[in-house]
């Protein structure tokens, strides 16, 4: 009988051994096998990624940020500012914005529909009291109570290219321009200057401010200051009178953080994670876990009947008995050892006694066939070496693996 946890290694023959050549494919070759299917999902997923990322792309990346090139971006009013020494400093923060208004800077407030109240109050007490010029763009009855209480914003109407009609310097210079496309103004303030009208309202709006020198300017449109239509009309010439009467432009581009606070009414709630993501990856998603499942599954289960193959070199018995006690060792699986070497002791036992091989488990019938071979004197009790308990540990184990070794030799000389 052979213990289950042999110390030694029992020699191999060299006729039986395999050739070193079984042994000898490249670590490169094995490495290549084994990645090669998550390296080709990996491509597939990396070329899905660009590929949606080619077609989600459009012109309004950067849209209003003055270092972009993009059609809906506005690079080039900001460059021509530069060559004409006004510097532009881009904050993402309405705390940021109000920090750096003054006598000698520009406010651009690219898009204050997209702010909550709170940050409009804090860029409206700013500008009162900056004594520097605010320019906001495009503003409607939604942001308008904060920023320009006096002013009645109305819808919009088609004509998108208007004349000045009005004393301002500025529009009288640049003429005709683009600035219908987008809401109309109308104030009862007595000091404001109304241009580009369009069925009495205006679409440039200028509202001096409480402090000497400062003022208000609401544009009804963004086309004045896209690199796509500066050129058109007189956008240019009016960007830059607008935006460079003072030597600091500050170009405020509302962050995520500083749009629709939830202490704003007209906030959307709360989003949670799932919301969050584009329809369009929902179903990429779901899709994904489909095919993982699947996997999973294909993975898991077989399809088919086993099917039983020849090794391709001899090995010894020993070697496969050694190897499966290593496993039961490293388990600590002192149950399942025991329970197979008691199982192969009876099934042999029972050759020996003369009882059927269905029933060498069943202890009626082989226990007292084995007992009637033995002699009285046994220390040990048949019944718990072939059907006790499990060993406690690794030393009972091959206690029990011995004495069953004696049982076996003691029945077969009797």
């Amino acid at each position: 009988m052979t213990a289950p946890a042999p110390t030694s290694r029992a020699p191999q023959d060299p006729a039986t051994a395999a050739p070193p050549a079984a042994a000898a494919i490249p670590r490169t070759t094995t490495l290549w096998a084994r990645s090669r299917g998550f390296l080709a999902a990996l491509g597939v997923l990396l070329a899905g990624g660009v590929t949606l990322a080619a077609l989600s792309s459009d012109g309004h990346h950067g849209r209003l940020d003055p270092r972009s090139p993009d059609p809906y971006g506005s690079r080039a009013v900001s460059e021509l500012l530069g060559q004409q020494g006004v510097t532009t400093r881009v904050v993402t923060t309405a705390r940021e914005a109000a920090a750096a208004t003054g006598p000698r800077t520009t406010l651009l407030v690219t898009d204050p529909d997209t702010l909550d109240a709170t940050r409009r109050r804090t860029l409206r007490d700013a500008a009162d009291l900056s004594g520097g010029r605010t320019v906001l763009l495009a503003p409607t009855a939604a942001s308008l109570a904060e920023l320009a209480p006096a002013v009645r914003a109305h819808p919009y109407s088609d004509h998108r290219a208007l004349d000045p009609d009005c004393a301002l310097p500025a529009a009288r210079a640049a003429g005709r321009a683009t600035t219908g496309d987008g809401p109309r103004y109308s104030t009862d303030a007595a000091a404001a200057t109304a241009c580009y009208p369009d069925a009495g309202r205006a679409t440039l709006l200028v509202l001096p401010a409480p402090a000497k020198g400062g003022d208000t300017v609401l544009v009804g449109s963004e086309d004045i200051l896209l690199n796509r239509t500066l050129a058109e009309e007189g956008n240019a010439s009016l960007a830059l009178q607008l935006l460079g009467t003072r030597p600091e432009l500050v170009w405020y581009l509302p962050g995520p953080a500083d749009q629709l606070a939830p202490d704003d009414p007209d906030a959307p709630e709360d989003k949670n994670l799932l919301d969050l993501v584009p329809s369009g990856w929902t179903w990429a998603l779901l899709q994904l876990f489909v095919a993982a499942t699947l996997a999973a599954l294909w993975r898991g289960r077989r399809l088919g009947p086993l099917v039983t193959e020849d090794l391709p070199v001899a090995i010894r018995a020993s070697e496969t008995t050694e190897g499966r006690a290593r496993l039961y060792r490293r388990a600590g699986a002192r149950d399942r050892a025991a329970t197979v070497l008691r199982t192969a002791s009876r099934e042999r036992l029972a050759a020996l006694v003369g009882v059927p091989a269905t029933q060498a488990h069943e202890p009626a019938t082989l226990l007292p066939a084995v007992t009637a071979r033995l002699t009285a004197d046994r220390t040990t009790d048949p019944a718990t070496l072939l059907f006790g308990t499990t060993p406690s540990d690794d030393a009972a184990l091959v206690a029990l693996a011995d004495h069953l070794d004696a049982l076996e030799r003691e029945v077969r000389t009797s």
